[in-house]
């Protein structure tokens, strides 16, 4: 702090028995009025504010401390919070998205989209703190950030992706090619667990942490209330994504008969050295399957069929456009999902299938055929004259 001549003041204080209480001591010093105006740097701020922070997901505190520190504190760390303004930010943001990733390519729209959220989210508590009196982030304008939407592997885009190697960024397979797939893996230990992701469109950490006791085979039913996430190659498993994720999910007489005959082999499996647990799958031993080890599994199975690729999250998308296809409504969709809105289930996942479409390019077409038979049924009628 400066003293009545404006010259730079260093505050001493001690009787601190650990490192730890003098921080503590400093911050509560910083937040003191006399230090509020300049005594957070945005550095110090930003790092203060994350650890502060109890009611977060790990994944998202590793997401938070990511952006911190790979961009906000490289370009403003050593700026005061009253120092951070709408120019300085659309600056860096301008300097950001001049960068390249660690695959050469310029940062994404959905990068700096993140790296705003976090910069607005941290700024927010320092408002609420006194600390500042705006939050400036509010007012950065980014490039559209559009959301990418399924498309279905038709005949062409194969042709295409095995001319030119070039996929779509999100893809998802035609019932066919899916009826494919699961008669390919058939004998895969995890037969199940495809036939449940493409089925029902569970996401990955949900059926990672799916044990027996959440599921009704009597009646058909599973009930989804726990999630299994990482945060770097750490797992964490607790509640899911959204409230909206706790979910019933309805199973047909042919998925249960999947699941039975999975729980017959996994108990016959265990006869040696069994962890247990009680989750649905796992690995030769029981324990429960690491998220990316699902993912990387999946991947190796269809690259061996050889056929167009697509992503494990993609037979989520692929189970909505299935249920669409076959009449669902997109309430039921959006229910079967976990979806916080219907906004989401109608913008993302309920792509219509070609044959969903041929549906309804004739039945649009027998109703214009229809209306202008009516049409000319009424003008080939003669005109009636008031005698009649």
């Amino acid at each position: 702090m400066r003293d009545r001549l404006g010259r730079v003041e260093r505050i001493r204080r001690g009787g601190h028995s650990t490192r730890e209480a003098a921080l503590l001591a400093c911050d509560r010093h910083l937040r003191s009025g006399a230090q509020r105006r300049t005594g957070w740097t945005v550095a110090r701020w930003l790092r203060q504010w994350l650890n502060g922070r109890v009611a977060i997901r790990p994944t998202t505190r590793l997401s938070h401390a990511g952006y911190i520190e790979q961009f906000l504190i490289p370009h403003i760390g050593r700026l005061t919070l009253k120092e951070v303004t709408v120019p300085r930010l659309s600056e860096m943001f301008a300097r950001i998205g001049r960068q390249t990733n660690r695959a050469g390519r310029p940062h994404t729209p959905s990068t700096l989209a993140h790296i705003r959220t976090t910069l607005r989210a941290a700024l927010n508590a320092a408002v609420r703190d006194g600390l500042i009196t705006d939050n400036p982030a509010r007012h950065i304008e980014l490039p559209v950030n559009p959301r990418p939407r399924p498309v279905v592997w038709t005949p062409a885009r194969i042709a295409a992706w095995q001319a030119t190697g070039v996929r779509p960024r999100i893809a998802v397979w035609r019932p066919a090619t899916l009826s494919e797939f699961l008669d390919t893996v058939r004998d895969d230990r995890l037969f199940a667990l495809w036939w449940l992701l493409a089925l029902r469109g569970l996401r990955r950490g949900e059926a990672a942490a799916l044990r027996w006791s959440d599921i009704d085979l009597d009646r058909g039913e599973l009930d989804v209330h726990r999630a299994r996430t990482t945060a770097g190659y750490a797992v964490f498993e607790g509640a899911p994504k959204t409230n909206a994720s706790r979910r019933t999910v309805a199973l047909d007489k042919h998925t249960v008969k999947v699941l039975r005959d999975h729980h017959r082999r996994q108990r016959t499996a265990g006869a040696g050295v069994w962890v247990g647990g009680g989750y649905v799958f796992t690995g030769p031993d029981g324990r429960p399957l690491h998220p990316d080890a699902i993912t990387r599994r999946f991947a190796r199975l269809v690259a061996a069929t050889g056929l167009p690729p697509i992503r494990l999250h993609d037979l989520r998308h692929g189970a909505a456009c299935l249920a669409h296809a076959a009449g669902a409504d997109l309430k039921t969709i959006q229910q079967q999902l976990g979806h916080a809105t219907i906004a989401i289930t109608a913008d993302i996942y309920t792509i219509a299938l070609p044959a969903t479409q041929r549906h309804s390019a004739k039945a649009t077409a027998k109703l214009l055929r229809k209306a202008a038979g009516v049409r000319r049924a009424t003008k080939s009628q003669p005109h009636q004259t008031r005698d009649g």
